[in-house]
Order: structure tokens, then sequence, then C-alpha cells
């Protein structure tokens, strides 16, 4: 798979938030750890779907971050290996080389564009993709 494949197969993309988290006390993480816990991977808030045919170029999409209203981080699509439809490339190629596959229909995160803040209760974080749009989530 190439990255112009990614597009090709591609019938969507969407604004998305990662939530991280971990039922490590304090964080106190190991590599074996974080992979037993699935990353630390709590959840995914997405925006609205944009079909590809107008999506904006992948290759260019700035983020800003924002907890609170105040701008905590910024970033860019090339920060994803590239492009994000490089990554997913490495990882359908990955799988593949484990007769795994991607499947229609599967949501795909390619990879964070900024850190992971600390966010706790009352407050709200969102993300601005620009044209792509924007996405946002209260912890209550």
């Amino acid at each position: 798979m190439t990255t112009d494949d990614v597009l090709a197969a591609t019938e969507s993309v969407a604004p998305a938030l990662g939530i991280v988290d971990s039922r490590v006390r304090d964080w106190r993480i190991t590599l074996a750890d974080t992979v037993a816990d699935d990353a630390g991977s709590a959840g995914l808030v997405c925006g609205s779907w944009t079909p590809m045919a107008h999506a904006p170029d992948l290759a260019a999409v700035n983020v800003d971050l924002l907890v609170d209203g105040s701008r905590v981080a910024t970033g860019n699509s090339k920060d994803v290996m590239g492009h994000p439809a490089a990554a997913v490339a490495w990882l359908a190629n990955a799988l593949a080389a484990h007769g795994e596959g991607l499947d229609p229909g599967h949501v795909i995160l390619p990879g964070a564009m900024t850190t992971a803040p600390s966010v706790g209760v009352g407050q709200k974080a969102e993300a601005r993709f620009g044209a792509l749009g924007s996405v946002s989530v209260s912890f209550i």
C-alpha cells in the first residue's frame, strides 16, 4: 500500500480527539503496561465526516488544541509520518505481513498531531483542524 492507495480507498475523513487514560495509578507505567493497557486509549470523539472529494489537502492540515478556550498545543498533519495516509499505509503493510488487513468501514486513527495535555473534570477540550472542522468534548 502507498499513500495514494490509502487516499483512493478512503471514503471520508473527520476531525477527531483521542482520549488517553490509564488504569495504572499515577501513570507509573512501563512500555509493557502501555501495551497491555491498549496504549492508554480510553475513547474517541469524532466530528463531522467529510467525503474525500470535498476534503482539504490532508498533507497540509493545521490543528490548534484548546483546553477551556486556551491554546495548549499546535500541530500539523505532516507530523504524522509526513502525511496521515502514509501512517495508514504503514499500518496496512504491517498487518499484511501477518496475513491481516483493514476492512471497509474501519475507523482508523493515523496518529496524533499534538501532545496530549492533562484534562480533568469540568474542563473542555477542543481541536480545530481548519477546513476539516472542529471537535470538542467536555469532561463531567
